[in-house]
């Protein structure tokens, strides 16, 4: 059973409706996240091209864990995230070529190694039955709507 559902975690990131690709935070804390979805699998994922979803779309998949992961940690000082940005990834190592035909859900672990007011540093993997399907190290950076108090 998720411990923060899609509906809860909505509210603290930029991404809405079919947008938030993910579907539930199976657990987190200060340092890591672990988000499961099945949208891999939806015909209408807004990624998808030519009826496929590549594997380099884990890297959003991924980048939303960071933004929820944020948005939890910001929710006690009451920022809302406007927007957020990929800023850099390094050492992405894609082990499938697609996602969409991945039976089981996915898993999204995204462990934080730094972060200052507005940037973070995380490593992240994307899996998927005990498969590992990618993972790396990305740079994210956030525009709150409001400033920081």
């Amino acid at each position: 059973m998720p411990i923060i559902s899609k509906a809860d975690f909505s509210l603290l990131i930029p991404h809405q409706g079919i947008m938030c690709l993910l579907d539930a935070v199976e657990e987190w804390d200060q340092a890591s996240i672990t988000c499961r979805t099945a949208s891999h699998r939806d015909a209408t994922n807004p990624l998808r091209r030519d009826d496929r979803l590549e594997a380099i779309c884990g890297l959003e998949y991924a980048a939303q864990a960071m933004g929820v992961h944020v948005g939890l940690l910001e929710q006690e000082r009451k920022r809302r995230i406007a927007v957020g940005y990929l800023g850099g990834v390094r050492n992405l190592t894609l082990r499938a070529g697609r996602l969409d035909d991945v039976k089981e859900d996915l898993t999204i672990q995204a462990t934080r190694l730094t972060g200052q007011v507005d940037g973070f540093i995380y490593t992240f993997r994307v899996s998927a039955g005990g498969q590992e399907l990618l993972d790396g190290r990305a740079s994210i950076f956030l525009k709150y709507l409001d400033k920081q108090t």
